[in-house]
């Protein structure tokens, strides 16, 4: 017998939970203009938009990891003076207002900014081009790849970093061929979210790149602006959106086969 613990009453509101969530993006699906569906998601505007997204997703994802990973191992690994300060202020933009991010970004890499005089002199502008778009994307997707992957280092362990160090490995050669394969699952999980966060960001990229046709304009600046001017094209294009969200996510996750299960769980 599989007893699960769970109450009646529990699965009660796990249901009213899931129609929460459900029948918002049902009531979406049956205001789509199924006849005119493939034209509103091919225009021009449409598939320069999809495209911005895809291409500066995957560049901020990216940029997630390079930067994600140290953050998690610092975070996991070496407990030091501060560690709590430094966890709450990467975990930060998941409870910030995106706007207030990009206004953040703007202050600090802005023509007037902290670190903006200083590219500017350079000859470097970062506000409202794509490389602000994908500064703002990372600056919010960054927190979901450090959960994960600080999670997956934590229920790891360092028994095996442990025992290749008595074997004379170096920290970068355990950190290459230990570590990172031990956590490849949570690192793949968190870079996914990632690339669905960042591919869903909307109000730091307004604030901090605007919205310029094929520079700066991603998806959900195209469906914004398509809401004032064309409704019909504003919905299908969210749902092509959360097709793509829903596929994403649903790659990070993957239900356990036996042999992850351990000997006394699956007892």
């Amino acid at each position: 017998m599989n007893f699960s613990g769970i109450p009646r009453w529990v699965y009660g509101l796990a249901v009213v939970g899931g129609l929460f969530v459900l029948l918002p993006l049902a009531a979406m699906v049956a205001k789509v203009n199924w006849a005119q569906f493939i034209p509103l998601v091919t225009s021009d505007s449409s598939l320069t938009a999809l495209g911005l997204s895809l291409r500066t997703s995957a560049a901020s994802t990216a940029l997630c990891v390079v930067l994600g990973i140290p953050l998690a191992l610092v975070l996991a690994r070496r407990p030091f003076r501060g560690q709590r300060l430094l966890r709450a202020f990467v975990l930060l933009p998941l409870v910030l207002p995106p706007v207030v991010g990009g206004i953040a970004l703007l202050y600090t890499f802005g023509r007037q900014g902290l670190l903006g005089k200083s590219l500017e002199l350079a000859g470097i502008q970062i506000a409202f081009s794509t490389t602000a778009v994908v500064l703002a994307q990372t600056f919010v997707a960054l927190p979901f790849l450090v959960v994960s992957l600080e999670g997956a280092l934590r229920t790891a362990g360092n028994r095996y970093e442990a025992v290749a160090a008595t074997l004379g490995a170096r920290p970068t050669t355990i950190l290459r061929r230990v570590t990172v394969p031990m956590v490849l699952p949570g690192l793949a999980s968190g870079a996914v979210l990632s690339f669905a966060r960042s591919l869903g960001e909307f109000g730091a990229t307004l604030t901090f790149a605007g919205s310029l046709q094929g520079v700066t304009r991603t998806l959900p600046l195209e469906i914004y602006l398509q809401r004032e001017s064309d409704a019909d094209a504003a919905v299908a294009l969210s749902l092509v959106l959360v097709a793509v969200a829903v596929i994403v996510v649903g790659l990070s996750y993957r239900r356990p086969h036996r042999a992850d299960i351990p000997a006394e769980a699956a007892a």
